[in-house]
């Protein structure tokens, strides 16, 4: 499904309908919107040319200091990034989504260099995120980012079951259970104390 288009097209519907809007701007999502990392400038580029705020929400797993200079073209003309920290110890990470930690924390590390505003979303899982230590180690983490502008603690949810059935494929958290308000309030207290501490 989707449609093609190109960055024009989308700018000029953004644009069009643009009195509709009295808030935010445009955010490059996915799956994982940097895989079209030059596609994306080129988006974002268009977007602040017309005075529209641009968000990125990403993983950063596609970050290398390989690829530094195209990063630094997409982070001229984004105004925040909103990344998705699933794991924080690198062996339960590759367990959890199949590949290593090490270039989302690369590009962690280059947001705080640059002083890019970045939002952290953290989903936390039953019996795999939801644990004190993994927790206070997230905090532990944000207390070094002075770039951190709002964390998000979201809780568990079995919505991707549905996705991953009618793909025909294993979705591995299926008999998790899903994560309730109360833990994921109290997820967020444990990891902001560490902050703080």
């Amino acid at each position: 499904g989707g449609e093609l288009m190109e960055a024009e097209d989308i700018i000029q519907r953004v644009v069009r309908n643009k009195e509709f809007y009295t808030t935010g701007g445009l955010t490059a999502t996915g799956g994982e919107p940097l895989v079209q990392i030059d596609f994306l400038t080129e988006l974002f580029t268009l977007a602040k040319q017309n005075g529209i705020h641009t968000n990125l929400d990403t993983s950063g797993i596609t970050f290398t200091p390989a690829n530094k200079e195209k990063f630094d073209k997409l982070m001229e003309v984004t105004d925040l990034v909103m990344l998705d920290i699933k794991h924080m110890d690198p062996e339960e990470h590759i367990k959890l989504t199949g590949q290593k930690s090490d270039n989302i924390f690369a590009f962690a590390n280059y947001l705080k260099e640059i002083n890019k505003p970045v939002w952290i979303r953290h989903v936390v899982v039953p019996g795999i995120t939801y644990k004190e230590e993994e927790l206070k180690a997230l905090g532990r983490f944000l207390k070094t980012l002075p770039n951190l502008k709002k964390l998000e603690v979201l809780p568990y949810h079995s919505m991707g079951k549905v996705k991953y059935d009618n793909l025909g494929m294993d979705y591995k958290l299926k008999d998790v259970p899903q994560l309730t308000k109360a833990e994921a309030a109290k997820a967020e207290e444990i990891i902001k104390k560490e902050m703080n501490a």
